[in-house]
């Protein structure tokens, strides 16, 4: 893989990558519901108003995009809102920061840039709605439904149909594990014993969204840290090592799905192996994050990266694509993908006739 850093440049993406552009089939959603917990990979706008560095609410980000700079960290839809158009939905789902009355009922997207598994992540950036708070705001939430719904029983029943997809983890490498002058815990922590913590923390969250009624839970793994134009080595290479540290974490999540599925009830969880789906690709470069105001280049579709650290807009689309059909189940998600997934309830009556 060539990459070039700390300049804009721009490099052809491989072509199939332009057979993704194609028009999505809208109708009635596969699910009632879809809840986004993340980072700026699926952010819509949750950092906009707070105090942090880390935001993307200006030119030239959402480009491409209807509405303009919205916080998407891309020029156009992220990966939140192509998984929304494959599961049928006609809109997005709105952020967090945003939601308005009955807005609820159709999901809700809680993801923040810069945050991580762990408190701390980010943190330096300034303010940032770590996981475990993106959690507590689904609690209130799902309080919010059983007054729209009218009880328990029934916005347990109703959250229980819903999609919810967690993008999280690659910020606690690059805005914590990797920032020694921050936070110790590279010196307190070898690689494996990081990738563990960060495992048996992530394992705790996703227990407790279970209890407040989620039952359909996409996991997405760590793509390659070590070729983010950000990260590159000062010859421009990819860092392996650091590749390597974040394997130790993708490798876990596998028996950790095969582990949620088996000790909790009607639970279906599934594993998006991001690096079998990078590889799916070919990456090229642009670098460093976007300046206000600066003109990108004109043929944004034929490139792989948009910044310093996210994709481009048909990226996304590509990679949203191949983990909703996975059409190797055994290589792009486990056991089976999103779009399968979303239509658990379809698969289980079959099997019961």
């Amino acid at each position: 893989m060539t990459f070039v850093a700390k300049q804009w440049v721009f490099l052809p993406v491989v072509g199939v990558l332009s057979l993704f552009l194609q028009p999505f089939a809208l109708g009635n959603p596969q699910v009632p519901c879809y809840f986004i917990f993340g980072d700026s990979q699926d952010d819509n706008g949750n950092n906009n108003y707070l105090n942090t560095t880390a935001k993307a609410n200006y030119p030239p980000y959402g480009i491409d995009f209807p509405e303009g700079p919205t916080g998407r960290f891309t020029n156009g839809r992220n990966q939140a809102d192509f998984i929304a158009e494959l599961l049928g939905f006609e809109g997005y789902m709105p952020p967090f920061a945003n939601i308005k009355g009955q807005d609820i009922t159709k999901g809700v997207n809680y993801a923040s840039a810069a945050s991580g598994i762990l408190d701390q992540t980010g943190r330096q950036l300034g303010d940032i709605v770590s996981l475990n708070q993106q959690l507590q705001n689904h609690r209130r939430v799902t309080s919010q439904l059983v007054r729209l719904i009218g009880n328990e029983a029934a916005t347990k029943e109703y959250l229980a149909k819903c999609l919810y997809t967690f993008a999280i983890g690659s910020n606690d490498y690059i805005d914590s594990y990797l920032l020694p002058e921050y936070y110790p815990t590279s010196r307190l922590c070898t690689p494996r014993q990081f990738a563990r913590m960060l495992i048996k923390e992530y394992s705790q969250q996703l227990r407790k969204l279970y209890r407040l009624g989620a039952r359909k839970i996409a996991i997405f793994g760590l793509g390659f840290l070590g070729c983010v134009p950000g990260l590159l080595s000062i010859d421009g290479t990819c860092v392996d090592s650091l590749n390597s540290e974040v394997q130790l974490f993708n490798e876990e999540l596998k028996p950790l799905v095969d582990e949620l599925n088996t000790e909790l009830s009607s639970a279906h969880f599934i594993y998006v192996n991001v690096t079998a789906i990078t590889l799916s690709t070919m990456p090229a470069v642009s670098a460093g994050q976007c300046i206000p105001g600066q003109i990108p280049c004109s043929n944004r579709n034929q490139y792989y990266f948009w910044d310093d650290f996210h994709p481009s807009e048909i990226v996304y689309e590509a990679s949203s694509r191949l983990a909703y059909s996975a059409l190797s189940s055994l290589l792009n998600a486990y056991p089976f993908g999103i779009g399968s997934l979303a239509d658990t309830d379809s698969r289980e009556k079959l099997e019961i006739q």
